[in-house]
């Protein structure tokens, strides 16, 4: 490695353990902690205590236990994020049995895919829509048995199973798990191809998880913490975050309709939030369109100055000029206040991370007093490996490494880690396991850069990096994420490689190109491709391309930008279920726009 740091442990960390040991661990220091919190079907959060919520997780296990799953079966869990999910999650592992999630936005050929490739023996799914999914293919899956459907009483049904199973039945299971066993199978999102199966253990998990509480005490041990997760909890973050909670003071609220997710801020009171940038940037957009164009309109373009403006002071450790702090005050009654109410007004610090933070999005948070703590993980690493801390943060890296973890920088600039939260590999392909963990050294296909105090900045990605005619080299995350931060923009895909000039393809979003026209006082559009040749929407879009332009150098700039009258989702193919862009296919869907338009005589 070209540079290396490793975070120090505080105290040494027991990995040969379970994942059920954390959660037991949690019992024994607080029982009667509400620990998962769930909205009834009246709209009231309920709860399970510590003790409860073993109690039904031991339950749930014996019923596997009765319907035959052994130590290495692969049980799969197609959802949304509800109790049942987490509950079935942690049965399924206690045991020694592999869960294997999958994205209730899967097609039916992924579903088989991933059933055949890591032959799935039991199956649940959320409703009708998930198991007519699983049934289309039943016959291409020679492993599958039960399936059972949580809307229909799925854990009843299963537990019932279970009650012929004594308890010291289930504990014979349970400590003959131990931290190198697998414990999932979680299968990437396929940016940029065919999904991987990573093999992840209970030892890495449990690593991680106590290396995370170390690191992060003010967010996760002070008494009363409480977050909030409405990320999708096929998605390894969201996993790491329900362990996270067990090992520390926390309560788990799950929630996974974001048509609510702001009264569910309101009721629930996080104090602590995690979130990817898109939702930032939409809670910013909806709070400048709210105060539209009058005299409202330029107090909050004052106040987001004046945030941005006390954001960077901050940051650089300068003394704060008196008017500055003066203003910052005055705003902070009359417009920051009611943007912290949106989270429940008990919020003290959010973590971003899966996809890049516009640095003006950090600063304006940052400056209205929920500091944006950036962090970075992969599927592979079980999530995290880095964040920035709650004090000393800053603004435009990933952070410091968690305690145990070592960063390199290679000679090539990619980003690698060796820890003990590297996944054993890649299921089935031992080829790709030998290319991607060299002498324990996890490569991540990110370029990165490593100041002297460990914090680590993600300069782009190595498969993304843009080489133009020129030669020069253009990373487009920073850009991408810059346009993305219009209040219009949907997605923002930079092209340019072996291309005269760099270029991008601009998606709008019209539900909100909608609210942003009905704010300036025009007229809503129809459709997408009505709003996609809009002089106002194109204006807009203009904006953001010259704002994000100033982030480089004119080499590197966009120069030529084409808004397409489509969405972007993951049925078309377009973004993958953690919502990135998935370039390669868009920019093969867009092949004659960029040939004949974009870049028409331009050779």
């Amino acid at each position: 490695m070209l540079k290396e740091y490793t975070r120090p442990l505080a105290a040494p960390i027991d990995y040969d353990q379970n994942i059920f040991s954390v959660l037991e661990h949690r019992v024994e220091r607080t029982p009667e902690d509400s620990l998962v919190e769930y909205k009834g079907d009246g709209g009231d959060w309920l709860s399970f205590s510590a003790v409860e919520f073993r109690d039904k997780v031991i339950a749930i296990a014996k019923g596997l236990i009765a319907r035959g799953i052994m130590p290495g079966d692969a049980v799969s869990v197609i959802s949304k994020t509800r109790w049942e999910w987490t509950a079935l999650d942690m049965a399924i592992m206690s045991i020694g049995a592999l869960t294997v999630p999958v994205y209730e936005t899967n097609s039916a050929a992924q579903v088989a895919m991933i059933f055949n490739d890591s032959r799935v023996k039991m199956a649940f799914a959320e409703n009708d829509a998930q198991r007519d999914k699983i049934e289309s293919v039943r016959g291409e899956c020679p492993d599958l048995d039960d399936v059972y459907v949580i809307d229909y009483g799925a854990v009843d049904t299963i537990e019932e199973y279970g009650r012929g199973v004594t308890t010291e039945e289930f504990y014979e299971r349970e400590r003959a798990v131990k931290g190198s066993d697998l414990a999932t199978i979680v299968y990437t999102s396929g940016s940029t191809g065919t999904p991987k199966g990573i093999e992840l253990s209970h030892g890495s998990f449990v690593f991680i998880t106590y290396s995370g509480i170390n690191s992060m005490p003010d967010i996760a041990m002070k008494p009363n913490r409480r977050l909030l997760l409405f990320l999708p909890l096929a998605h390894v973050f969201a996993r790491y975050m329900q362990f996270f909670c067990f090992a520390g003071n926390v309560s788990l609220g799950l929630s996974s309709n974001l048509k609510t997710i702001l009264a569910d801020f309101a009721s629930f009171q996080p104090t602590f939030i995690l979130a990817v940038p898109r939702i930032f940037e939409k809670i910013y957009n909806a709070a400048s369109q709210k105060a539209g164009s009058g005299i409202k309109g330029r107090i909050f373009a004052n106040a987001t100055a004046t945030a941005k403006e006390w954001s960077a002071v901050q940051q650089s450790g300068e003394k704060m000029p008196m008017l500055l702090s003066l203003r910052h005050a005055v705003y902070d009654k009359l417009v920051y206040s009611s943007i912290m109410s949106v989270f429940g007004g008990h919020v003290e610090y959010a973590v971003s991370g899966g996809a890049p933070l516009d640095s003006s999005i950090a600063h304006f948070f940052n400056g209205v007093g929920l500091p944006l703590l950036e962090g970075y993980g992969m599927t592979e690493t079980c999530a995290p490996t880095n964040v920035n801390p709650t004090e000393g943060y800053k603004i435009g890296t990933i952070g410091l490494p968690l305690q145990g973890v070592t960063v390199g920088i290679a000679e090539d600039g990619e980003l690698c880690f060796k820890s003990p939260q590297v996944c054993a590999g890649y299921h089935n392909q031992p080829d790709v396991t030998a290319q991607q963990i060299v002498d324990g050294w996890l490569h991540t296909g990110d370029l990165g850069e490593l100041d002297d105090e460990g914090f680590v900045t993600v300069t782009g990605r190595k498969k993304d990096l843009i080489i133009t005619a020129g030669g020069k080299n253009v990373s487009p995350g920073l850009l991408e994420a810059s346009v993305m931060t219009s209040p219009v923009v949907n997605q923002c895909v930079v092209l340019g490689d072996r291309r005269p000039f760099i270029a991008a393809i601009v998606a709008l979003d019209l539900a909100e190109t909608n609210t942003w026209l009905k704010a300036q006082g025009a007229t809503e559009m129809e459709d997408l491709a009505q709003a996609a040749r809009n002089p106002i929407v194109y204006a807009e879009v203009e904006r953001a391309v010259n704002a994000a332009n100033e982030l480089v150098s004119r080499a590197e700039s966009i120069r030529k930008f084409e808004i397409v009258p489509d969405e972007f989702t993951e049925d078309n193919g377009m973004v993958t279920p953690s919502l990135k862009a998935r370039r390669a296919a868009i920019t093969e869907h867009y092949r004659e726009l960029i040939d004949t338009v974009i870049y028409a005589g331009k050779k």
